[in-house]
């Protein structure tokens, strides 16, 4: 062949071959934790979380405010009351402007709050041409719920839990990512398979066909095992076309899932080296119960409830609360008046409410809440089981899918090396149309049979880290 004619061939060659992307299943399962629309939802998810805890935390921090009504402009006729008890309405203008600025802290331990205030308020008889000051230099207080639900001291031990679920449930939200595209990635691969398959029977079938018309025409093969191949080349055929579509359909719904925006072909590669890892089932429940969002979950339900029995056994005896306040304030004409020799300035009100006859309510509120707390408690004993049977049954799976993959492998070799014999011997004439088409389907069988087994381990190792959220190849909890 001359060079030139050489160097064009393998110029029209370039295009084709990059279509097509090599793939391995770390770069899917990578590709789906970082671009996938699961994953993007699940950071979302986690920054969500975030925030939330963030409010959280700042309810138990000083808060710093300032109140007002300026102006507060008023031009009307008024109700005014008359000495002689009749009623007389008279036409006012004015602004009665109100500034408070105050600091205050709540007390998670009893519930209550305490607040440091300064509070300034202007009266402007527009009418009568006048102005009036009335202040609170300084004020220091406390509103405390006596005998009631202190929501506050339950939230300092649920919402950290709750942020802790958050976070682990992003770990286990990109690890099911992870898991789904694995499935993907065989669906796929398994598809790819299927078209090899029925490229090289196609192929093999056409060769063996034109074989059979040369030994006719030597008068060694009967025309009923002509008809036999020939009928074998327009089957293949018919199943190429058919793993084509499968392929085209599996190619897109991966493509799809791992948000993969390249217009190349994916080429997957078969991922036959098996992680050399023996799983402690022990570790394994043990890191479960540290790292799965469920586990903190059980701790968090648990929690819930008991709040739940303690708020329907407060809020239904006697509620009270206590409001007291200490300070100074003073009046004048100027501004400066407010600060000079102010007053003292107190304030001390206790609020309560008593039910007397509820015909059973309370005592039907609290034995509800105590109802459900033992529900909760039955259901969260139930989960762990089913917990902990979960992780038994995937470590043990884990372990036997990894001798299949030994033994799918070996029938593959076989089978691949028993096809080969069987083609030669029909060439040669001492092998029957049936017995070579019955090679051709154990080969295809255990080829298929290599990549199942294969696809039902990697899955299993893949739903393993799900739920124990633990890298066991590299011996350490699973972080992003």
């Amino acid at each position: 062949m001359k060079p030139l004619t050489l160097f064009l061939l393998m110029l029209l060659a370039l295009p084709a071959a990059a279509q097509v992307q090599p793939v391995t299943l770390a770069d899917v399962v990578q590709m789906a934790k970082e671009q996938s629309v699961a994953a993007r939802q699940a950071v979302t998810g986690q920054r969500t979380s975030f925030w939330k805890y963030r409010s959280f935390l700042s309810d138990f921090r000083p808060q710093l405010s300032l109140d007002g009504s300026v102006p507060r402009f008023t031009r009307a006729y008024v109700e005014v009351p008359q000495p002689d008890g009749t009623i007389d309405f008279k036409r006012v203008s004015n602004n009665n402007s109100l500034l408070s600025l105050s600091l205050s802290q709540n007390i998670p331990l009893t519930g209550g709050s305490v607040f440091v205030q300064q509070e300034l308020q202007r009266f402007d008889d527009l009418m009568g041409r006048r102005t009036l000051y009335n202040g609170v230099p300084f004020a220091i207080g406390i509103r405390q719920p006596l005998f009631r639900f202190n929501a506050m001291k339950w939230d300092r031990r649920i919402e950290p839990l709750r942020y802790q679920e958050g976070n682990q449930q992003l770990f286990e939200s990109l690890e099911k990512a992870a898991l789904d595209a694995t499935g993907y990635y065989f669906e796929l691969l398994v598809a790819q398979v299927n078209l090899q398959i029925a490229e090289k029977n196609l192929s093999n079938n056409d060769t063996l066909y034109k074989i059979a018309l040369h030994k006719r025409d030597l008068g060694r093969i009967s025309q009923n095992d002509l008809l036999q191949l020939q009928l074998s080349v327009l089957t293949a055929r018919k199943d190429l076309a058919s793993a084509r579509r499968n392929a085209a359909v599996a190619s897109l719904q991966l493509k799809s899932f791992i948000g993969y925006r390249d217009g190349r072909s994916l080429d997957l590669t078969v991922p036959t080296r098996i992680p050399d890892v023996q799983v402690d089932l022990d570790k394994a429940l043990r890191e479960a119960a540290n790292n799965r969002p469920a586990a903190i979950a059980f701790r968090r339900r648990q929690l819930e409830a008991d709040r739940d029995v303690e708020k329907a056994r407060k809020e239904n005896g006697l509620n009270a609360s206590l409001d007291a306040a200490f300070g100074l304030s003073n009046r004048g004409s100027q501004l400066d008046d407010v600060y000079v020799r102010p007053q003292d300035r107190e304030f001390v009100e206790v609020t309560f409410t008593m039910p007397l006859l509820t015909w059973g309510r309370a005592q039907a509120r609290t034995e509800t809440a105590k109802a459900n707390q033992q529900l909760v408690v039955q259901a969260v004993e139930q989960d762990k089981l089913t917990f902990e049977q979960e992780v038994y049954t995937q470590v043990t799976l884990l372990q036997m899918l990894k001798q299949q993959v030994t033994l799918a492998d070996e029938a593959d070799r076989i089978a691949q090396e028993r096809y080969r014999i069987a083609q030669e011997r029909f060439i040669l004439g001492d092998l029957s149309v049936t017995d070579l088409g019955i090679a051709t389907q154990d080969k295809d069988r255990a080829r298929r049979d290599a990549i199942l087994a294969l696809r039902d381990y990697w899955q299993a190792h893949a739903k393993l880290r799900l739920i124990t959220l633990y890298d066991f190849e590299r011996n350490e909890k699973i972080q992003y």
